[in-house]
């Protein structure tokens, strides 16, 4: 698998895949794209970069169909979603949150493992400034993949071999984080 997933570095449908499974992670899948960013970056780290803004294109725009839910289709798509990842407690915690930091909670939000698709569908449910959202998806999923991007491209040789030597190791540890943040989402008060 782990093979496979390099592949994609080289072929023209790896950076459309990192686009599409970016767009649909920031509204209603739950796999982060920080996988395949981080296979793709070991695969051609002189690409990373380019891999990072292609990721972050893709979740800003899915953070605004997430938006879009929660603003026109909260009830029909939006609340499935959040119920489906135990958001439902979270979601006044987020309004408390947009009232009392805006901006900064957003932007906090775009960079932290949390799953940012309640936030996106928060974003649209409480009505927070789409400019202000846009412009902390832009800065935080930005922000996020070039620190990946980055790490991949400065020790590039050395985190493959890490990588491909300790690859289960990476991806329990990967999954306990992922584990966590839907943990913190259910959690957080």
């Amino acid at each position: 698998m782990y093979d496979w997933t390099l592949s994609w570095a080289e072929r023209p449908g790896g950076s459309w895949a990192l686009f599409f499974i970016a767009v649909i992670e920031s509204s209603i899948f739950p796999i982060p794209p920080d996988v395949l960013l981080l296979a793709l970056c070991v695969g051609a780290p002189r690409k990373s970069f380019r891999f990072a803004l292609i990721c972050s294109a893709g979740s800003v725009l899915g953070g605004i169909v997430g938006y879009g839910i929660g603003l026109w289709g909260y009830t029909l798509i939006g609340e499935p979603i959040v119920r489906m990842y135990h958001g439902e407690v979270v979601m006044e915690k987020i309004k408390f949150w947009y009232d009392t930091y805006g901006f900064w909670g957003t932007l906090a939000a775009a960079i932290t493992p949390i799953p940012y698709k309640i936030f996106t569908i928060a974003s649209g449910v409480f009505h927070f400034p789409f400019g202000q959202f846009l412009l902390a998806s832009v800065i935080g999923r930005t922000f996020r993949f070039v620190c990946v991007a980055g790490f991949i491209y400065l020790f590039g040789a050395r985190v493959k071999a890490l990588i491909e030597k300790y690859f289960d190791w990476a991806a329990l540890i990967f999954l306990i984080l992922l584990i966590g943040g839907f943990i913190a989402l259910k959690y957080l008060r």
